[in-house]
């Protein structure tokens, strides 16, 4: 008696099962969602939802913005103090390097300049120059270098801390909260320094420099406003 054996057409013959990276069978239909990375073995898969590195990134620029607000808000205590000037040398240098390592936002590296840069400096030193004239003349103001040296630091780092770090972060409710709240924190933070009765007279200043960093799309530029302002504030 002849013995038949069963045959299956090619095109009908199971496919093995799916198999993963280290070669063990994988169900049908089971996989890791697109963006997070399966750890383990077995239905005992965990799913990594680590944070996105921009995250952590937005994470450091605010707490550079929380310590650099808090020290100068702090800079008439620590002018009192017997070693005020390298206190505050030191504190300036902080401020200025960590403000300068905080990565830049996605929207800032395409962010436009409206004018060029040429036009809204010349209009910021026009406008500090202006403001010398309306004032009329004062006294004798002559100090030595280390406090021209000291004034010209404190421009240097807070603009690097109000128009590059915290005007990129508020740039993304736009450009008239970046512009606004930039110059507003600005103003604020001068107000122990210089009391209410300066108040305008910041607020003023502030929007200026932050006119400038929209108009020109860097910070550097109501930078140089700012050195030239402190410069012909202590000389």
């Amino acid at each position: 008696m002849t013995q038949t054996r069963a045959s299956t057409p090619q095109g009908e013959r199971g496919s093995p099962p799916p198999r993963d990276g280290r070669g063990s069978p994988q169900a049908p239909g089971v996989g890791a969602p697109s963006g997070r990375v399966a750890q383990g073995r077995g239905s005992g898969a965990r799913l990594s939802t680590a944070p996105a590195p921009a995250s952590a990134a937005g994470l450091v620029a605010w707490v550079v913005i929380a310590g650099g607000l808090l020290f100068l808000l702090a800079r008439p205590t620590l002018g009192a103090f017997p070693l005020a000037v390298p206190v505050l040398a030191l504190g300036y240098l902080a401020l200025l390097i960590t403000a300068l390592a905080v990565p830049r936002t996605t929207s800032s590296r395409t962010d436009p300049a409206p004018l060029g840069w040429k036009g809204p400096l010349l209009l910021g030193l026009v406008g500090v120059a202006g403001a010398v004239v309306v004032a009329g003349p004062v006294a004798d103001r002559r100090v030595g270098g280390v406090a021209v040296g000291l004034a010209l630091e404190a421009a240097v780092a807070e603009e690097a801390l109000f128009r590059r770090v915290l005007y990129e972060r508020l740039l993304r409710f736009g450009v008239v909260a970046a512009v606004i709240g930039s110059a507003a924190l600005f103003a604020l933070v001068h107000l122990p320094a210089y009391g209410v009765a300066a108040m305008p007279v910041d607020l003023g200043a502030a929007l200026l420099l932050s006119w400038q960093r929209y108009a020109s799309g860097r910070w550097t530029v109501p930078a140089v406003t700012h050195v030239v302002a402190n410069l012909l504030a202590v000389t």
